[in-house]
């Protein structure tokens, strides 16, 4: 155990915060933690709607951009994520959604028993601090605090009305592990008017702890390996080499990094490292295979004036807004990105929702050369397929760390993501064409009225589309030998590295990734210490 520790931890996101979180509590553990980007010292980190001006940061944020394909009109997409401690969690919009349990299920029949969500919801069980209290899994002692938004726009609670009137099962906690379709307000990783990133919830209360050592600015190049067995990690920090020993290694750098740092290590796909000159420790095809995304479109509506909160977020309202968060810590600043959401079933014969329509009372500009609301009142939906079946490619380039990876995601390849989003597309129509929620509408401004065949709609979706940042699957899990990791998180083919992330899922689940994220990884901290 060279360095003295147990455990090198890759990648200070939501799935790293939480295994240093855990992994530490034992006092005899010690624990070192690596992040390639800095503190998560911007200001406008802790602020719930300062997220917009973060997620142009580049400081902050990995440039991950996907390769021009059909499916994306042709024009490459952003994939950011999160550069800085508390990863994604510190930058993305704060929805918080467990996914369905179905999906756990679905991975235990691939993987193991332990992914059930008899062990899944346990985890989020212990892991919640939920304003709505304890239930069979949800927790109210946990160290992430989740809250629902204070303010109840009435636009959005005609949206929710709206549901109902279609067959939408309205739910306080739109969480409970029930499959149905369901309406409600949107759980959100926000307390007292604060974000609450996987830094607040997990890492700060660990870093006061003598066996937990946090490194940032360290870009990982390689794994090391003695024969099969990985042994130490060699990564950069302010231009200076650095060998970091360790009895384990464990991946949490996402769907872009995990993959990318296993090639350049010599495991992934034959072709690819012997033409990069890589040698290989062990051929897998799958590392850097099998990636999803959910790719959504905002469809937007102007609504009658004052109906929506784009007078508060522009021009002195956006000024008496940031005041009245300075003073109070309230009001639309201290809001989430969608205060509300909607699961549903676009076929009657499906067994659970396969379409997330999350809903805020605000409109974005698409047309200006920074994030903003548009001039008029509106709203927007962003709507898009829970479980798509078109996979795509994460590979690295060179063997430069420096290089970001090649990501082709292939969408709509499967013509079953194109059924779905029509249908999708079509129920958020008929949603805002329901009462009470049609007598605040004037009019479609995204697509727009103009988009009705099913080519046009499919063509809208290309033009207009974008990938929701929740990609996973590079690194899959599964009981079969061809998968990357086994059911523990170990990767096949080698000894003493595993990977916790969301590159683990096989399949999608069914919403935002960060609360699975953090699931997964309080689940793999059991696993690592070995409890069933």
């Amino acid at each position: 155990m060279a360095n003295g520790y147990d455990y090198i931890i890759v990648g200070a996101g939501s799935a790293g915060c939480v295994l240093a979180y855990r992994l530490t509590e034992d006092a005899a553990t010690r624990v070192l933690l690596l992040e390639s980007g800095g503190p998560d010292s911007h200001p406008m980190i802790p602020v719930p709607k300062g997220f917009a001006k973060v997620m142009v940061d580049p400081a902050y944020m990995w440039p991950y951009l996907t390769e021009p394909e059909p499916g994306s009109n042709n024009v490459p997409e952003s994939w950011g994520r999160g550069r800085t401690l508390g990863g994604s969690s510190a930058v993305n919009g704060m929805v918080y959604v467990r996914g369905q349990s179905s999906d756990f299920d679905a991975l235990a029949a691939v993987t193991s028993a332990d992914w059930s969500w008899q062990h899944i919801g346990a985890a989020y069980r212990a892991l919640e601090n939920h304003e709505l209290g304890a239930a069979a899994t949800r927790g109210d002692s946990g160290p992430l605090r989740i809250s629902l938004p204070e303010r109840r726009e009435p636009v959005v609670e005609a949206a929710i009305c709206a549901g109902v009137a279609l067959g939408l099962e309205r739910r306080e906690d739109v969480n409970e592990p029930a499959d149905g379709p369901r309406v409600g307000y949107a759980p959100r990783t926000i307390y007292r008017g604060r974000r609450q990133s996987a830094v607040t919830a997990f890492l700060a209360p660990a870093r006061g702890r003598p066996n937990l050592t946090v490194m940032t600015g360290v870009t990982v190049d390689r794994l090391e390996f003695a024969g099969r067995r990985a042994v130490a990690v060699h990564a950069v920090q302010n231009g200076a080499a650095l060998r970091l020993a360790a009895g384990e290694i464990l991946l949490a750098g996402g769907t872009m990094s995990s993959p990318a740092i296993l090639q350049r290590s010599g495991v992934g796909p034959a072709a690819l490292l012997t033409a990069l000159g890589i040698p290989v420790v062990h051929a897998s095809e799958a590392v850097g295979a099998g990636v999803r995304e959910h790719r959504g479109i905002v469809m937007q509506w102007r609504v009658r004036a004052g109906a929506s909160q784009n007078g508060q977020l522009q021009g002195l309202g956006l000024a008496a807004s940031a005041a009245r968060y300075a003073l109070t810590r309230g009001g639309p600043i201290a809001a989430g990105v969608y205060d509300a959401g909607a699961w549903v079933k676009t076929r009657v014969e499906l067994t659970r929702p396969d379409v997330q329509i999350l809903i805020a009372p605000y409109s974005i500009s698409f047309t200006a050369t920074s994030i903003s609301v548009e001039p008029h009142a509106g709203i927007n939906l962003c709507v898009y397929n829970l479980r798509p079946e078109s996979t795509g490619t994460v590979a690295i380039r060179s063997r430069n760390p420096a290089d970001v990876v090649r990501i082709e995601p292939h969408y709509g390849t499967a013509a079953a993501d194109r059924d779905t989003m029509l249908a999708a597309i079509r129920y958020a129509r008929r949603l805002v064409s329901a009462a009470p929620l049609a007598d605040f509408i004037v009019e479609e401004t995204r697509p727009g009225a103009q988009f009705q065949s099913d080519e046009q709609l499919l063509e809208a979706h290309r033009q207009m589309g974008y990938g929701n940042y929740h990609a996973c699957g590079s690194c899959r899990m599964g009981s079969d030998e061809a998968a990357v990791v086994d059911p523990a998180l170990r990767v096949r083919g080698t000894e003493g590295v595993r990977v916790v992330d969301t590159s683990i899922f096989p399949a999608m689940p069914s919403g935002n990734t960060n609360g699975p994220a953090m699931a997964a990884a309080w689940r793999a901290a059991d696993l690592i210490r070995g409890a069933r």
